[in-house]
Parts: C-alpha cells; structure tokens; sequence
C-alpha cells in the first residue's frame, strides 16, 4: 500500500503518486517504478526536497545506480534543481565508482603501507590460471570463466564453496565446476603480487564492505560523511551490493530505493530483485508507492505490456504494475511472420524505410533481438537500403572477432593447392564447416555464454554460405571471399545518427519512436538453454527472465511498435519454427500473422544412420545415409558406371564433372541403389531440377546394374 502524504498534495509538475514519493518523510521509502514512470525525475526531486526542507544537506546524501549512463542523468537532473556541481553536492555514482573513492581514501588506515593497483582487466590472470588447471585459454573460454570468476564474487561465493553453490543453483557452466573453482582459487592468489595488491571492480565492493564492518573508525567517519542513500533500479541489486549497502547504512534506514522486479533481466550476473520484494518486510515502517503512469509509451503499447507481463508467473510476478497510459492514442502494434530471417530483415528494412520518409528520424528507430549473433542480417538488409546504423552493446558481424578469425582461415584453406574439386557449390558449405570446426562450429550449442555466442556466429556464417550457394551453385571459395569482403566493407556506417540495432539486454533503460523486436521464436526468445529436448523449460525462473526481455523489450516504444519472426533461418530452408510461446494470446485472430508454425514435436527429426541407428552429424554423413566410420556397402561396378556417365554428361554440358554429381552423391547412389524418384530425391543434394536433367539416367544405370 501507498503510505504518507495525502493524494491532493502535489508537486508541482508531478502527478499525485511521484509527488508522495517526493514529500514522503525520511526513509525508508521504496518506490515501485514501472517503465516510463518518470522514476528519475522523482527520485531527483525526493532528493531536492530532503535537501531544501533541511533534513539533509546535500553533500551528505549518496545516490547509486549501475550505469554511468544512469548517473550522469542523475547528474544533470540534481544539477538542474541547484542541489549539484560542486564540491558540496550531492554525489550520483555507480557502485563501482562510488567503492572505488572510498578504498582510496580509506586504504592507508585499513591496509598501511601494502601498495594496490585497480586491475580493470582480468583476462591476462584468468587466463594464466585456466592454463595452470589445464582448461581452455581461447578467447571465449577465458571470457566465460572470469564471468563465472564475476557471478561468484558477486554472490558471494567464495572458491572452496563454488561447485556445491552451482550445483544447488542448477547453473549452466562452461567447465567443470571443480576445475573452475580452481581457477577462481588460482586468480584470487595471483592477484597478490610482490610488490603489492591488484584489485578488481569486485574487490572494491569487498574492501569497502569489510573496511566498514572491520574498522569501526572507518564507520563512523563514512556514516559520519554519508547520512541519506538512494538506489536506483533496486531489483538488480547482488549480494555483495547489497553487503555494500548496509555497511553503508549501519543501523540507520535513510533510504529510497527504486524499481520494478518485473525488468529483472540480469540474474546471470548475480542480480536478484529478493531485496527489492523483501524492503516491507525489513522496513515494515516503510513508505511504499507504486508509480504506473506510463508517459513514455502509447495507449496501445502500454496494453500490450501489460499483456505481456500480465502471463507472468511466480513471486516477481506478483509484484507486477498495472501501468496506464498518459499519452494520446497511436498505431496498433504488428505482428509479422516471415517465411525466413532474410525475408524477415528485409521486410524491417522496408518498413523502416516508410517511418524514415514519414519524418521520423533514423536515430529514433531501434531493431531489438536477444542475441548480438542476430545481428548480421539485418545489418545486410538496412546496407543494402542504404538505411545509416549504429550497434549497441556489441561489435557489427564481420567486426567481431570471431567471425574475423573465420574469415582468416577460409582465406588460408583458399590459399592451399590441395583443395578437394568439390569444393563448389554445396561442397563448398561442407569445405566452410571444416574450416570452421577448430574455431568452436560444433554440432551440438556448446554451454557457457562466450562458447554459445561464439558458435551462434559461426553458425550464421555457415548458414550465409547456404544461402548464397542457394543463388549459385557454383560458387567457389574465392567467390565466397570476395562476397563476405563486399559485405564487411559495406557495413561500416560512419559515426552517424542512425538506426540503432542492440540486444534486448542493451536496449534496458533506453527508448525510441518506433522498436522493431524481431526473431521471436522458441529457441531465439526463449533461448535454447532454458528449453529441454521437448520443448518444456528445464527452469521456470529462467523462463519467466526470458519472458520479462521480451517485456523490457516492448516498453522500449513510444509509438511504434512491431513483433515479428521467421519460420526459417536461411532462404527458402524448411519451416520447423514456431513463434514464441510468449505470444501466445497476443496476436489478433484477424492478423495475417495468426497463423501457428508446426509444434515442434511435428518437425522433422535428424536423419539417422542406416547401419548403426544414431543421428546423422555432418553433411557428409547426411549425403551418404551413415556415419562414416561405418562400413560402406557401395557397388564398386555401379560407382565406376557412374562416375563414367558424369564424365560424359559433363563434357556434353562443358561443365565440370562435380556440378552434375559430386562424389558423395555418387558414393551415395551406389550404396543405397535407389529404384525410383522418390528414393533418389530422398538422397541429399538430389533435387526437383537435378531430379528432372539427371533422374533418368541414373535409374536406368541403378536398374541395370541390379538386373
């Protein structure tokens, strides 16, 4: 409930819930906050009120936040209100920023002479620690464990209780736990150096806590200095924040907090909105208000919102706010499905292209997605409209460094004498897998998030190759790298205000005119991970965090606003996804988007081997209906038979041999000796067009071979 000053005492300019936040007496006060709310304006003005009506000067009040982005807002707003630009202001950091003054400050009392230094970069040790464990030093298996090295800090978990946390937790891994608690163990000694102490941003959050708590003198002077506290975006508080804070605090409760469990997106780091829920409950005196007057978005948004959350399930859930729409009516948002991700991208080009010539400008666009590995085709497709973009939160497709690596060693397989003659066409695809394979293209998603987005690139590499081969099927791979150069030049936009593409993670705290969210299927939104072989979420909680992005996701338009998804990735490839479970009740019936893909129990299973029974991995094995290792049952006569045809229809066609058959597919027939259409279409790489000029021929050589 809602309680302190009375509903027709206001503020000016202020609506009658932010001005009880504002007028509310000291702490504790926690505001519930949804997007669009005005949260910043009211939490500046709370602070301006404390200030002005005496109860504390402004030099002694502290406001935190976790961007500094976010403080600099703050900042700017407390600046504009008198109470900020000086020595004596209020102080608007970050906790990180705010940690590391006071280690400077206290460190002589709390340590004496021992020298430290801020390591704001751990990859060096981590790696030289994953090294002596004998784990992985690649780039992304050394940015996946200094994430875990973070995710344990910040919950703190200290080394010899890491593998027993993560097993409770159930928490997806890059390594071992074992043998990752040994890193975390082998990096925490590391740091201590001959000469001194490095420090990461997590230890300025540990020091500062343990010098308050251990060093009563430090207390009081801080407590001394620091009397009113304000936190903003509470619910993606860790642990070890939260550590922070009531060192911070002592046994006082001058405190506003700010936020809205329902925008918790970042549990993978550490972030936990229990604080947020639980502030009633420590504060059972505490004013509480709940701000849902959107001002940001549409009527028609805002109800899809709520829609959105409104399915939500658990405890976060039960927080949810109602929120209202204060702004004029506008366009309806869209749904759109797509036959594939191509058709998808360039269809957001185009409608991106009529909002840019209705007047609004390219800068107040934004093409939402959950991962950055999406990116790349619409990066294609706003280059070839010749549409300005700018990423946010992450690096262009062919800038990642991933995807440099690959290009780099298709540029070295391009530069050896001793390429296969096949390696044209859909021989050229088999030849791009390989070359990729030593770079981390599995053929099972690998765990751990760098790992993942890694493949996902790779991936999308491979998947670019299809569908360009799909156009020419005599593409080569000089062909190949003459095209991905083309590409890779042509997406290099000048620092320009244009459209904005950034993942749904980025995309947290900021807004746009018009927000296109796209890839909106089961296995992009949610995402794999979170999804067991059938389908079903192998974690609620992880579910209902994937279903809170898309919510982050909509409550980032202010007018404009489309969903949309693609039943295939590359062009023309088969339709085996469903759109996002979380859309479920949210498209219209009359939209041409109600259309519901096949469930994914119905989709085509991987083929498995005719010998041994197990899945087919590679398109090799595919090609041939076996693993390879497995014995081959080819008629020698009928191969020799069919090579010598292929060498006769190719000279008839003045064409290469491996463009009427490749090798494989030849292997194939002669293992399998397909009697009629259906078995030789059934063989890959056998089409309706190789069907109509070839099928003939083959047939009657399978026929006569058999007779």
């Amino acid at each position: 409930m809602m309680v302190g000053m009375p509903a027709d005492v206001t503020v000016p300019g202020l609506d009658p819930e932010q001005s009880a936040a504002v007028l509310a007496p000291r702490g504790p006060v926690c505001v519930l906050a949804g997007a669009g709310t005005g949260k910043t304006r009211t939490i500046t003005h709370r602070i301006a009120n404390l200030v002005s009506t005496g109860h504390v000067s402004a030099g002694q009040v502290l406001a935190v936040t976790f961007t500094a982005r976010a403080a600099g807002e703050m900042r700017t707003r407390l600046r504009d209100l008198g109470i900020g630009g000086n020595a004596a202001a209020v102080q608007a950091r970050t906790f990180h920023a705010a940690a590391l003054r006071q280690v400077r400050y206290f460190w002589p009392q709390v340590v004496g002479n021992i020298e430290w230094q801020l390591l704001d970069r751990k990859f060096g040790i981590v790696g030289q620690a994953a090294n002596r464990v004998g784990l992985p030093t690649s780039t992304e298996s050394i940015r996946d464990l200094a994430g875990e090295i973070e995710w344990a800090k910040a919950s703190l978990i200290a080394p010899e209780d890491y593998a027993e946390e993560v097993a409770r937790l159930r928490r997806e891994i890059p390594a071992d736990a074992a043998k990752v608690a040994l890193v975390y163990d082998c990096y925490e000694t590391m740091k201590t150096t001959s000469t001194g102490q490095l420090l990461d941003f997590d230890d300025l959050l540990l020091t500062t806590a343990a010098a308050l708590e251990d060093h009563p003198s430090v207390a009081d002077e801080f407590r001394d200095r620091y009397r009113c506290f304000v936190v903003d975006e509470y619910q993606d508080v860790t642990p070890l924040q939260q550590r922070v804070l009531n060192a911070w605090l002592g046994d006082r409760d001058d405190l506003t907090v700010v936020g809205d469990a329902n925008q918790t997106i970042y549990s993978f780091t550490g972030a936990t909105p229990k604080y947020l829920l639980d502030f009633s409950r420590r504060f059972p005196e505490a004013t509480v208000v709940r701000l849902e007057r959107d001002y940001r978005s549409t009527p028609e948004v805002v109800s899809l919102a709520n829609r959105v959350i409104g399915a939500a399930r658990g405890r976060i859930a039960g927080t949810r706010l109602q929120l209202i729409g204060q702004r004029a009516a506008g366009p309806d948002p869209t749904f759109v499905e797509y036959d594939d991700e191509p058709a998808e991208a360039a269809g957001v080009a185009r409608a991106i292209k009529k909002l840019i010539a209705q007047g609004i400008p390219a800068a107040e666009i934004a093409v939402l997605y959950r991962i950055n590995a999406q990116s790349e085709v619409h990066e294609q497709a706003l280059t070839e409209l010749d549409i300005p973009f700018q990423i946010r939160g992450g690096e262009g497709f062919f800038t990642r460094a991933e995807v440099r690596q690959a290009v780099q060693a298709l540029r070295q397989a391009a530069g050896r004498d001793d390429l296969p003659a096949e390696a044209v066409g859909p021989g050229l695809v088999t030849l791009v897998r390989a070359s990729l394979a030593p770079l981390g293209l599995t053929a099972a998603e690998p765990s751990g998030a760098q790992a993942r987005e890694r493949w996902t690139s790779l991936t999308a590499l491979v998947a670019l190759t299809e569908e360009l081969v799909e156009h020419d099927e005599l593409l080569d791979l000089p062909a190949l790298l003459r095209e991905l150069a083309v590409r890779a030049e042509a997406r290099h936009p000048p620092s320009v205000q244009g459209v904005t593409l950034a993942s749904l993670h980025a995309a947290k705290g900021l807004e746009w005119t018009a927000v296109f969210l796209v890839g909106l299927c089961d296995g992009t939104l949610p995402i794999a991970h979170v999804l067991g072989d059938n389908g079903a979420a192998t974690d609620e909680a992880d579910l209902e965090e994937e279903r809170r992005l898309l919510y982050v996701g909509v409550t980032r338009a202010r007018e404009h606003l489309e969903l949309s998804w693609a039943l295939a990735r590359s062009q023309g490839g088969r339709k085996s996804r469903r759109r996002s479970r979380f859309l479920a009740g949210l498209v219209p019936d009359d939209s041409p988007a109600s259309r519901i893909a096949a469930p994914a129990a119905q989709q085509k299973k991987r083929p498995r081997c005719r010998v041994c029974g197990k899945q087919l991995l590679g398109s090799t094995a595919t090609m041939l209906g076996r693993c390879e290792a497995c014995p081959s049952n080819v008629d020698i006569e009928l191969l020799d038979n069919l090579k010598k045809w292929r060498l006769d229809k190719s000279r008839e066609l003045n064409v290469p041999a491996f463009v009427v058959f490749t090798d494989n597919t030849l292997t194939a027939i002669a293992e399998q000796q397909p009697t009629d259409d259906r078995a030789l279409v059934a063989i890959p790489g056998i089409g309706a067009k190789k069907l109509e000029r070839f099928g003939s021929d083959v047939l009657s050589l399978v026929r006569s071979q058999m007779s």
